[in-house]
C-alpha cells in the first residue's frame, strides 16, 4: 500500500515538472505563462493531497 502511494506521488510530481517545463517552452507572454504555471502547480498540489487521503 505504501509503495503504490509513493509511486503515485512520484508520478504526479514528475508530470507536474514536465508540464511546467512544457509551459515554459511555449511562446507565451510573461503574464499568461505565469498564470498557466500557477494553475499547473495548484492542480499538482490538489492531486498530491488526494494521494495523501486528505480528500
Amino acid at each position: 500500500m505504501a509503495t503504490s502511494m509513493l509511486i503515485g506521488i512520484l508520478i504526479t510530481f514528475l508530470v507536474v515538472v514536465l508540464v511546467l517545463w512544457l509551459v515554459n517552452r511555449l511562446p507565451l507572454d510573461g503574464r499568461t505563462k505565469q498564470i498557466a504555471q500557477v494553475i499547473v502547480v495548484i492542480i499538482g498540489i490538489v492531486s498530491l493531497l488526494r494521494y495523501l487521503a486528505v480528500f
